[in-house]
């Protein structure tokens, strides 16, 4: 079984989600070679007079399109091109959606879960759960504006005394918004405590529109489980890819044959590690690329107790050589058991 959205057939139900400063076109194509379905963009602005900074030039249409083949060399390439947008005007939103699909976007997604301060203060993101008449509008117009698919991220409510996310997904199926994704949280919940499904499992009964369920699911077990509980088209994983983009290699197998992948060798990861680093020194440069590449490797070296313990050193690298060499020092090293499970 597989999701689709407008004309585009994903192939799979298990999603990366877009995270801020993470899912960069070399994590997406990274993703996507081990099975995400989709890997949407990090959030962009609808302001354009923003984009001219590098930050968001790098998250526009056209350089995901342009970055494909350099983040793509060792990786796979980004796929389906999905551009997020957050604002809260429906005339500077729309303006925006068509610029990036004239640039290149397969879909737009709008951006109702993001619940940091700083974007929540401006109107935008989570906040604008709480004002149904304007999302309705914004809804409207996004549709009107282009001839791509438009998908939009939600939380369950603004707080947990108000859950209205079966009413927004009824608001966007009637507008022609083509699926939605619902985080098992509130705006006032931010990532505290645990997701709940029962909310995404009302939305999946409310409409026909594709539902796609969002909330920390960081095994293929808690994937299976939560699509059997809400009955959603497909799952949607952010944090848990973090340092380990091959769950939806994992998760895929599972759902596909109920079986757990066998664990990818040292050495087969060490080699993902060096290209992911690799596609980042490609794509950001020797300034910007060695210090995206320190919150990737903060997360690689959680995955056994010997890279934990080297993980201060390969922070502290200052340029792009070094960091590799290092990189290379701790995780390129086969062990007596990777032989062996070699032979």
């Amino acid at each position: 079984m597989s999701l689709s959205i407008g004309p585009h057939a994903l192939g799979g139900r298990v999603l990366l989600a877009p995270m801020a400063g993470v899912t960069d076109p070399p994590f997406r194509a990274l993703c996507t070679h081990f099975g995400a379905a989709l890997a949407c963009g990090e959030m962009l602005s609808a302001d354009q007079s923003l984009w001219q900074s590098p930050k968001s030039r790098r998250r526009l249409a056209g350089a995901a399109r342009a970055g494909a083949g350099t983040a793509g060399r060792n990786t796979g390439d980004v796929g389906t091109v999905a551009v997020q947008l957050a604002g809260s005007d429906p005339a500077q939103l729309a303006e925006a959606a068509r610029r990036q699909a004239g640039e290149g976007a397969d879909i737009i997604d709008l951006n109702l879960g993001c619940p940091a301060k700083k974007v929540c203060d401006k109107l935008c993101g989570s906040a604008l759960l709480a004002d149904e008449p304007l999302v309705e509008r914004i809804f409207a117009a996004l549709v009107r504006a282009v001839d791509v698919p438009v998908t939009v991220k939600i939380r369950t409510g603004p707080d947990p005394t108000r859950r209205n996310a079966t009413h927004i997904a009824q608001l966007a199926e009637r507008a022609g918004i083509a699926a939605i994704a619902v985080h098992g949280r509130t705006r006032a919940d931010r990532f505290n405590g645990q997701a709940e499904y029962e909310s995404i499992r009302a939305v999946k009964r409310a409409v026909r529109i594709p539902v796609i369920a969002n909330g920390d699911i960081g095994t293929p077990a808690q994937a299976a489980a939560v699509l059997e509980h809400t009955g959603a088209d497909a799952v949607m994983i952010g944090r848990a890819a973090l340092g380990s983009p091959w769950i939806f290699r994992d998760v895929n197998s599972f759902l596909g044959a109920e079986k757990i992948s066998p664990p990818l060798l040292r050495t087969t990861i060490a080699t993902i590690i060096l290209q992911h680093l690799e596609s980042l020194y490609a794509f950001y440069g020797e300034y910007t690329g060695v210090r995206m590449a320190r919150k990737h490797l903060a997360r690689y070296c959680e995955l056994r107790p010997e890279t934990r313990a080297a993980r201060s050193g390969l922070l502290a690298a200052d340029d792009t050589a070094s960091q590799f060499a290092l990189a290379r020092q701790v995780f390129g090293v086969a062990t007596a058991d990777d032989i062996e499970l070699q032979r």
